[in-house]
């Protein structure tokens, strides 16, 4: 996710329920399966007092993509389960949500006057995760990440008070695709074994890719020429950081700077995705978060 769209967590089990068989899940249990995700180590670098704000916004986006990819039942339940959190975020701006984490998302919600939108576009692309297995273009994608990915930018420039300014949300938007298709080219098995493929057909067919299931230099060549459209998003990080200025723009800075992070652990492992998922340390990361800080 964006800021917050990350890898989803490597074992597929039932969260814990309610009485309706519904996901509730408190703020820690998600964040604890989160771990080693570039999102908790470079939000450090925020300033102490936004740091708990930036925290339960994450912990919401985990919580969409959980109800969205791992709760038992296949779609029909998934889609009652989002169903259930779009009542639950509505109940949230009305300061009446009963799940854990929009409980602790109202104080946010208020604090900060945040909009309805970026929550809701989140469960929108958990819906189209149950609809939609590939897309055909890479514009196709663009519009999937405008919903699964880009929101996450907009909820922290809503904390940072900067959603008004439009050049730094087109430059946080840019930032948010860009680590987005990160973590599509280090999933590619998980996201086939949910049956989904986040490769656009009409790259698929441009390098003569008919595997996806294996290694093969189709494919790696086609992981390589996503991993380059993917810096050139992440570079927008730069500009974003400048623009903001200050701790809080370096704090941005650190999020871009992690998805290069893992675009080089890809590298690395020259595009094999099957032996192992390519990712940075987290002291890589920490190291990064650190680097945009004091430059």
């Amino acid at each position: 996710m964006g800021y917050a769209t990350a890898p989803k967590a490597e074992e597929l089990r039932r969260p814990p329920a309610n009485r309706d068989g519904l996901a509730v899940l408190d703020v820690d249990s998600v964040a604890k399966r989160a771990r080693g995700e570039n999102f908790p180590v470079a939000s450090l670098a925020f300033p102490r007092e936004l740091r708990p704000h930036i925290r339960v916004l994450y912990a919401y986006a985990r919580l969409v993509d959980i109800l969205g990819d791992e709760l038992e039942g296949g779609p029909e339940a998934r889609l009652a389960a989002l169903d259930e959190l779009e009542r639950q975020v509505d109940a949230a701006f009305r300061g009446a949500a009963t799940w854990p984490v929009l409980v602790e998302a109202q104080g946010t919600i208020r604090k900060f006057d945040l909009p309805r939108e970026p929550f809701l576009r989140l469960i929108e692309a958990n819906r189209m995760d149950q609809r939609i297995s590939q897309y055909e273009s890479w514009e196709d994608l663009k519009h999937y990440c405008a919903h699964s990915a880009d929101p996450c930018g907009h909820l922290v420039l809503g904390v940072l008070g900067r959603l008004d300014d439009a050049q730094a949300v087109a430059l946080s938007d840019e930032v948010c695709t860009g680590l987005q298709l990160v973590n599509f080219l280090q999933d590619v098995p998980r996201d086939l074994a949910l049956g989904r493929v986040y490769l656009p057909a009409e790259d698929r067919r441009r390098f003569g890719v008919m595997q996806l299931d294996r290694p093969n230099d189709p494919l790696r060549s086609l992981l390589e020429f996503e991993a380059e459209r993917a810096r050139r998003l992440l570079a927008a990080g730069r500009p974003l950081g400048r623009r903001l200025g200050g701790r809080t723009g370096r704090a941005v800075t650190a999020f871009a700077r992690g998805g290069l992070a893992a675009v080089d652990a890809l590298e690395r492992a020259e595009f094999d995705v099957f032996s192992g998922r390519p990712k940075p340390s987290r002291a890589r990361l920490a190291r990064t978060a650190v680097g945009a800080l004091v430059r």
